[in-house]
């Protein structure tokens, strides 16, 4: 590609470039000769990135330097003309479904993008997406939600990007068409979620253990952060706890608390997005792959139980917390239980809650399935445990014979709706018989032998 520029540039050196303005669209480049592009080819390798040194008047595809390094353009320009939206000089245009890519890596990741963007000269409103690639541009992930713009002046969107390590990016116009947008002020912060890490030369071997911790109650599975142990592989994150099967492409079970503190007003993020955190090599499951499938992406810990802040709802959304669940499933019965754990939460208690998919094949809207995308397995069931406590502090000490814990197990079909989900409690016994977890080992053996083998009768409404 850069060797296809470099020779337009020579022939426009020649035959003189209003040819080739003239063989261009009067909104395809620059109009306001009053307003000339700086250049200062001096790559920074630092944000924020605004476009200000930097010049390209073609919408042909072709590298461009800018303060930041170099960007590889196509179908878009350097935007300087009046119709252009920007906050200073200059900013980015793309037009039909063009991008925007970053050729050199930042090297200490990155925790939040904020971008601005804005509708070109009144153009039609276009969707664009960031996407993401932590091994200098050889596969990416998307970032967050696709993005509509149809503002006349910039304004800013922020991604939650969370990501250590070296880091591309790509602005990529989805919806094609005529409609031409600006993209100014690309701005990204540092990760810093641990900006002064401590080497343990001990380290927990039961994180997320501790009190109101995601794992009080045990590691069922004895998974490890091992990466020889890809199909129980550990990943703890501060929303939640997980196994995850690389073969499998799904949690094999996933661990959380809830308190009314975890419940707030912030919005569902709905970014479904690749988890880029899993080991390098690792398959990483893309948002859309369940997409015409039939089957929903199925949050193990569920959006709503995580809305106290954008960083912790949007951390639901990774698709290392999906299974793909029959709609009936995910959208009627296993929400219902899921609106009563919370219910139990605001009426003065906290919830210990585990889950996770059992078994082959699912019938979903579409029909019967074993797996979806790039060999995701569908499961045929779907099971959750859920110890209720009132609040307080101390909790493995205060879970007793009598304390409530609702184990239910629910086929993955379409039918599962015809029943509430009360019809589907079972014993934290039978889930184990039929998983081979051990649930609930946290606390003493005496106290377990008596609630896992209880079915709960309480209220289920």
């Amino acid at each position: 590609m850069k060797r296809v520029y470099c020779k337009f540039k020579s022939i426009a050196l020649f035959i003189g470039l209003s040819v080739f303005l003239f063989s261009c669209h009067k909104d395809d480049v620059n109009s306001d000769p009053n307003n000339t592009p700086i250049t200062q080819p001096t790559p920074t390798g630092t944000f924020p990135e605004n476009f200000e040194y930097g010049a390209k008047s073609s919408f042909l595809p072709g590298s461009v330097a800018l303060s930041s390094g170099s960007w590889y353009f196509d179908d878009a320009i350097i935007g300087y003309s009046a119709a252009d939206a920007k906050d200073d000089k200059q900013s980015a245009r793309i037009r039909n479904s063009g991008k925007l890519i970053m050729l050199f890596d930042k090297l200490n990741g990155a925790d939040t993008v904020f971008i601005k963007h804005a509708i070109y000269n009144n153009n039609d409103q276009g969707s664009w997406e960031l996407w993401i690639s932590t091994n200098s541009g050889n596969s990416w992930a998307k970032v967050g939600n696709t993005v509509t713009t149809g503002n006349a002046t910039l304004i800013s969107q922020t991604f939650i990007v969370k990501q250590t390590g070296k880091i591309r990016f790509e602005i990529l116009k989805v919806n094609g068409g005529s409609g031409q947008i600006n993209i100014d002020d690309i701005s990204v912060g540092d990760f810093a979620e641990n900006p002064n890490p401590i080497t343990n030369p001990d380290p927990d071997p039961n994180p997320g253990s501790g009190d109101n911790g995601n794992m009080l109650l045990g590691n069922p599975s004895n998974a490890t952060s091992d990466l020889v142990n890809a199909n129980n592989y550990l990943m703890v994150k501060p929303q939640y706890c997980l196994s995850y099967s690389n073969l499998k492409h799904t949690p094999n079970w996933t661990s959380w608390h809830v308190t009314s503190t975890d419940l707030g007003t912030t919005a569902r993020q709905e970014d479904f997005r690749a988890d880029v955190t899993l080991p390098s090599g690792w398959y990483q499951v893309a948002y859309s792959e369940f997409s015409g499938s039939g089957f929903d992406r199925g949050h193990m810990c569920p959006s709503a139980d995580r809305n106290s802040s954008v960083d912790n709802n949007s951390a639901t959304f990774l698709m290392t917390n999906m299974i793909p669940q029959a709609p009936n499933n995910n959208q009627i019965t296993w929400a219902n239980l899921e609106n009563y754990s919370r219910a139990q939460v605001k009426a003065g208690n906290e919830v210990y809650t585990i889950c996770g998919p059992y078994g082959e094949g699912g019938t979903g809207s579409n029909g019967s399935a074993t797996t979806v995308g790039n060999g995701v397995v569908v499961p045929a069931q779907t099971w959750k445990i859920i110890v209720v406590l009132s609040n307080g502090n101390g909790d493995l000490s205060r879970i007793t014979t009598s304390t409530r814990v609702i184990a239910v197990l629910m086929p993955n079909n379409q039918t599962v709706s015809a029943q509430a989900w009360g019809y589907y409690r079972v014993s934290v016994d039978q889930i184990e018989l039929l998983t081979g977890f051990d649930f609930l080992s946290n606390v003493s053996a005496s106290i377990q032998s008596v609630i896992e083998a209880k079915v709960d009768d309480g209220p289920a409404q």
